[in-house]
């Protein structure tokens, strides 16, 4: 398990953090009861390890004009390695999709997209993934609303595992 590298105070670094990553490094330390300079090294030492991947802004699309929002079920006709590769390659670089998951089951991926309207969505459908080698089938369904979006993982959860196996 990944965690036993991580003690509580570094645990307690990647929920505030996760939290809320603009937070200054001496409002970090002192929620997690630690000094300043130890917590800035902890915070490096957890970007160097890959436990901390990068500090994003969440933005809100719909604000942005992004208006449409699509979750595609891919089926592909080759599940080779080499395929599976290059298709997600090829998802990489679409702008359209935001984020792309290898799936096991009856849909080989799922890629959540956004648009700014229903036209250009449907442009990329057409034009761009059902055209792309290999692509087999393609089902969508648009997102009507979001009832949560919560990045990261769910921390309190994981304490309570590592009390519960200590």
């Amino acid at each position: 398990m990944p965690t036993t590298r991580l003690d509580p105070i570094d645990r307690k670094i990647l929920a505030e953090l996760q939290a809320d990553g603009r937070m200054t490094n001496v409002e970090l330390a002192k929620r997690v009861g630690i000094s300043a300079p130890p917590c800035l090294r902890r915070v490096r030492t957890l970007e160097e390890a890959g436990f901390i991947r990068g500090y994003h802004a969440k933005v809100d699309s719909r604000e942005l004009g992004f208006e449409v929002q699509v979750f595609a079920m891919v089926g592909l006709q080759s599940q080779a390695e080499a395929d599976l590769s290059k298709f997600e390659k090829r998802c990489r670089e679409w702008p359209l999709v935001r984020e792309c998951h290898m799936l096991n089951g009856e849909v080989d991926f799922i890629l959540k997209c956004v648009a700014p309207d229903l036209s250009t969505f449907q442009s990329f459908l057409t034009e761009q993934l059902t055209a792309a080698d290999n692509v087999a089938s393609v089902k969508t369904s648009l997102v009507i609303r979001c009832a949560k979006d919560e990045p990261g993982v769910p921390f309190e959860v994981l304490e309570e595992r590592l009390n519960r196996n200590a």
